[in-house]
């Protein structure tokens, strides 16, 4: 019997959370957290837990299971985070969010001596551990800990960098934010109508078919990103300062270091990556000159860039979310039931937050918290072809948490951002080789462009970030302060540099970091690139031999239990080897051949 895949909620449902913002139960439940905490401490605190591997074993059997029903972000937190992300203009929301930081907050920083212990064992004594039989469940947990003690002050200094976080950082984050999600615009349609949208549909109508609306929308936009120019750069400043302070303090020499350390990467294996596709930049170029062609226009502006060609004569296909849910189910049943069973009770069970509201955070994202929470999407689905390949993006994140959920306990609960794009883009992949499968030539050609145009994005433009991301700290440090305009400058410069001259930075362009969240991440967006890239080798192996897939769905079930070096390699990637990301960047090079091929096939070029 074929399952009924339609969707019933377009809201998250939280219940599982919470009732309400208002439920008694949030205060019984922060109290809870509050109190498992202290008898943690209470009972570790002043105890040489180091001593020798049965006694760590005992401290780490209670850390685990306060990781797994309580915290470090109990579940006022997690659901207050997400009421936020569906209304960030709403205070009282604000207010009962910040409540529930101010209590994590705490108990991060009382907890802070378990692992600051555990770092500072004796480095002639961690083998002693690592090899520990009773450890073994725990070893890459210690591993990790002990590279990162070199970087790791003392309890009351950590305490210190944690407690100012909130007004050095998020503070100024949440500020930007909700400056961005209260502006409106009012723009003419295509249809002679004026309408008021906000900045997440200004931003999705800069790629509309529709050349007058596009510069409207991107008129409008620009407008918004120069009238919080001033904010954004004394917020901007603001964090580069406080990123510098915290990298003094420990020692960290490069800007990028620290990320590479969280990741459990090392500094060779991602600026191989870096350098690579930076070095092969004239693949973005070439496809941005062949779309110019292709779109019969001279050059495009930066909005412009990933503007989809439509064959004349014909309307254009929109993706009905339900529809989408259909496809997306149907491709993940082809790859394997569990992941299609998965991706089925996101969609049913009130697991995606679907379409753009006034208030909402803009964009699209995927967020777990405790091991025993559930999963949530966030997407802003507006029917396109990339609101679709969104959602297939963003179940593939919500599936890796749910397989690391099934094999892992507690502390190996979790995703390293150098490997947390790879589930993803496979996901999205199959999604749109299941799309072209059912078009004539025309909408292949159509749908490959579109493809491209997300790869070029995922790949260069992301390696072009990180690029813009060192130069923007390395010169801060140098100067003490940027300018916004010399923020512009710059960010249009490396935005040139992976597109070429047919792409021109004017309105809507060099003012566009201040929408990009990631930047506040700090060099989270390798991670884009690098995902990609080593998924498209998994998509070929699967595509060559279906039954790849339980390699898969291996490694994508092992989340924090060995370094991604180990992981990949036992799947018989390298990636320390330039070969690696090169064979991912031949990949792209043959779909845009594949494209042009096409497109001379039928005339269009």
């Amino acid at each position: 019997m074929k399952k009924d895949t339609k969707p019933k909620k377009f809201q998250w449902d939280l219940g599982k959370l919470f009732s309400s913002d208002n439920d008694a139960n949030i205060s019984k439940s922060q109290k809870e957290f509050q109190n498992q905490v202290q008898k943690f401490v209470k009972k570790w605190k002043n105890k040489n837990f180091t001593q020798n591997p049965s006694i760590l074993k005992k401290a780490l059997e209670d850390y685990n299971t306060l990781l797994e029903k309580y915290g470090p972000f109990d579940a006022s937190f997690y659901y207050f985070y997400l009421r936020q992300s569906q209304d960030l203009n709403n205070p009282d929301i604000k207010a009962k969010y910040q409540k529930a930081v101010d209590i994590n907050q705490k108990a991060q920083n009382d907890l802070l001596f378990f692992e600051l212990q555990i770092s500072k064992i004796d480095k002639k004594r961690q083998p002693q551990f690592l090899k520990a039989k009773e450890l073994s469940v725990y070893r890459h947990f210690l591993e990790r800990l002990f590279v990162k003690s070199k970087y790791l002050l003392s309890e009351k200094e950590e305490k210190i960098i944690n407690l100012k976080s909130t007004t050095s950082y998020q503070n100024w984050m949440k500020l930007t934010n909700s400056l961005l999600a209260k502006q409106e615009r009012i723009i003419k349609m295509d249809y002679g109508k004026k309408v008021k949208k906000n900045t997440s549909q200004l931003s999705a109508l800069t790629s509309h078919p529709v050349k007058k609306v596009r510069e409207e929308a991107a008129k409008a936009l620009d407008d918004i990103l120069e009238s919080i120019g001033d904010v954004a750069e004394a917020e901007l400043n603001s964090i580069l300062e406080d990123k510098k302070t915290n990298d003094f303090l420990r020692g960290i020499k490069e800007p990028d270091e620290e990320r590479i350390i969280k990741d459990d990467m090392t500094y060779d294996i991602i600026h191989t990556m870096i350098s690579t596709v930076t070095e092969n930049f004239h693949i973005s170029k070439k496809f941005y000159s062949f779309l110019c062609k292709i779109l019969k226009v001279k050059n495009l502006h930066y909005f412009e860039r990933a503007l989809e060609y439509k064959p004349k004569k014909k309307k254009n296909k929109t993706y009905p979310y339900p529809k989408a849910v259909e496809i997306v189910h149907r491709v993940f049943s082809k790859l394997d039931e569990e992941i299609a069973q998965i991706f089925y009770d996101f969609a049913s069970k009130g697991h995606i937050d679907v379409y753009p509201a006034k208030g909402k955070r803009g964009g699209a994202f995927c967020t777990y918290n405790l091991i025993t929470h559930p999963t949530y999407i966030l997407l802003n689905y507006t029917n396109s072809l990339r609101d679709i390949t969104t959602l297939a993006h963003e179940a593939g994140h919500g599936i890796n948490n749910e397989l690391i959920k099934k094999k892992q306990i507690a502390i190996n609960f979790g995703t390293p951002t150098s490997t947390a794009e790879v589930a993803s883009t496979f996901m999205e992949e199959f999604v749109l080789d299941e799309i072209i499968k059912y078009a004539d030539e025309e909408e292949q050609l159509s749908i490959l462009i579109s493809s491209i145009i997300e790869d070029i994005s995922t790949i260069f433009r992301q390696v072009a970030f990180y690029n813009f991301e060192r130069e923007l700290h390395l010169t801060y440090r140098q100067k003490g302060y940027l300018s916004k305009k010399e923020i512009d400058n710059m960010f249009a410069k490396h935005m040139s540099s992976y597109m070429g001259p047919k792409v021109k930075m004017t309105y809507a362009s060099k003012n566009f970091w201040i929408k990009v969240p990631h930047f506040r991440y700090y060099f989270y967006v390798y991670s884009y690139a690098s995902g990609l890239l080593i998924s498209k080798y998994l998509q070929r192996r699967v595509k060559e031999d279906p039954s790849y897939i339980e390699n898969v769905k291996y490694f994508l079930s092992q989340g924090l239990s060995d370094s991604p070096y180990n992981i990949f390699k036992k799947l018989g990637i390298n990636i320390k080897d330039t070969k690696i990301w090169l064979e991912g960047l031949k990949e792209l090079e043959d779909k845009i051949k594949k494209a042009h091929k096409l497109a001379k096939k039928l005339g269009k070029i």
